[in-house]
């Protein structure tokens, strides 16, 4: 009885079940979408696999090394895909749950970015399948020592390419997350300016951790983040410069309001 007459308590079980039956439907979604895409599973498997079988010499072949691999990695791939599809709903369940907490300015800055930043993750997946693992595998196939049989492993390569999709995923969202620091008052554009040197090291590094052990993969991850990193600079500098005119001319006004 305490909990339905204390009006402190009613606010916070109405987000609870409201955040409940989000969940709810996100996993519904993504449930939906996976049992519509594992009947083409196979399919699925098949174009993903296809940058590296359009470089395969002739006669070599992928492998299965273990007995449950044929089921299972195209299993795993419908369901990465289903979740891949639903990241618009679900990232749409967060923003309904989020914004009626923010305030007009705030809503008028986070839409924006919330719909770039869908936009940039899917584009950092199709660069990453169109360009940049036809680049590898045409490398490294080529690269085989004479008499090599080149037979890759069905699962080994799924989890190369999800976390190569995941990681130029992440990485075309870096303009998005300089922007932020910009307009949250964290930095300014001259700030990241001047310490463009360690960012570039920076994108290196965090080439080398989150792509496989060789420099090609490092290089292709590395070197669109700091074309990014320096997108993200120029888009923030122009928000930036924007922010100080519309505060000086807020000052403007508010002294032209005083006697």
């Amino acid at each position: 009885m305490a909990l339905e007459n204390d009006p402190k308590e009613q606010p916070l079980i109405s987000h609870l079940v409201e955040l409940r039956d989000r969940i709810l439907r996100c996993l519904l979604v993504v449930l939906v979408i996976f049992l519509c895409l594992f009947p083409f599973a196979n399919n699925i498997y098949t174009f993903v696999a296809s940058p590296l079988l359009n470089v395969l010499p002739e006669g070599a072949e992928m492998i299965a090394t273990q007995v449950t691999s044929p089921f299972f990695a195209p299993f795993k791939l419908a369901f990465f895909s289903a979740v891949f599809i639903s990241v618009p709903f679900l990232l749409h369940q967060i923003w309904a749950f989020i914004a009626p907490g923010l305030y007009k300015n705030e809503i008028k800055i986070a839409f924006p970015i919330l719909v770039s930043s869908i936009i940039l993750f899917y584009l950092g997946i199709l660069f990453s399948y169109f360009v940049v693992l036809g680049f590898i595998f045409g490398f490294f196939t080529s690269a085989a020592p004479e008499g090599v049989a080149i037979m890759t492993d069905i699962t080994e390569y799924l989890n190369f390419v999800l976390l190569m999709f995941f990681a130029f995923g992440l990485t075309f969202e870096i303009p998005i997350a300089t922007v932020l620091l910009i307009i949250s008052g964290a930095t300014t554009p001259e700030k990241l300016t001047a310490k463009r040197p360690y960012i570039v090291i920076g994108c290196f590094v965090v080439g080398m951790l989150l792509t496989p052990a060789d420099p090609f993969s490092q290089s292709m991850l590395a070197i669109p983040m700091w074309m990014l990193f320096e997108a993200g600079v120029i888009a923030g500098r122009i928000l930036y410069k924007k922010d100080e005119e519309d505060e000086s001319e807020v000052k403007e006004d508010s002294e032209e309001v005083k006697p």
